[in-house]
């Protein structure tokens, strides 16, 4: 599947602040009947946005203008429970291009960054301060450069610097994967392969 390269995303904030957001409740278990990548948006949150009966909760902020946005703040410990990939799978299949927190768990993390999809960890307090500024503005902008490897409050104009691998940021800046960054590197490659043959 062909990822968009990501330099700069600039979005409407939607922010879920809950805490401890696990795996089953990005995208419940009963969902996952595919490999393949494609759909699992539909089904992201499903307990928060449809009722028993199927109903959309209306409250819930991806049933409302507030959550149409590309990046997510969620609460502390995002991503933990089960190491099902199928959840970076239903937040990127969605729309979202980044998932913004002050902690995640590891394997969401490299899970997220394998799909083409930006985790960035921000301090507790700049965590703090991007979900109070939504509480009094709830179109909370934020702008993300990766290249710089910083986020910014638009209305605030308060950043923060976030760290990332840089093998996986050189990735997402151009869209690859783990095949396309090495097919990326071919000519490098074979000529490598070439001296050491000529070395032996």
């Amino acid at each position: 599947m062909k990822r968009n390269k990501f330099t700069i995303v600039e979005s409407r904030a939607v922010v879920i602040p809950k805490d401890n957001i696990d795996t089953d409740q990005i995208i419940p278990a009963r969902f996952l009947k595919t490999t393949s990548r494609e759909g699992f948006g539909e089904n992201l949150f499903y307990d928060w946005r449809y009722d028993s009966s199927g109903a959309r909760i209306e409250d819930f902020i991806l049933n409302t203008p507030n959550g149409e946005g590309t990046i997510l703040v969620a609460g502390k410990n995002f991503g933990c429970g089960s190491s099902r990939e199928h959840a970076a799978w239903a937040i990127a299949d969605y729309g979202f291009r980044a998932v913004v927190s002050s902690s995640f768990a590891d394997i969401f993390r490299s899970n997220a960054l394998n799909n083409g999809l930006l985790p960035v960890q921000v301090s507790e307090g700049f965590h703090s301060a991007i979900i109070n500024h939504s509480k009094s503005n709830n179109k909370t902008t934020l702008k993300i450069d990766l290249m710089k490897k910083e986020i910014t409050v638009e209305e605030s104009g308060d950043s923060e610097k976030f760290e990332i691998n840089n093998y996986k940021q050189e990735c997402l800046i151009n869209g690859y994967d783990d095949i396309d960054y090495l097919l990326s590197n071919i000519k490098e490659i074979e000529e490598y392969e070439l001296y050491k043959a000529s070395s032996l």
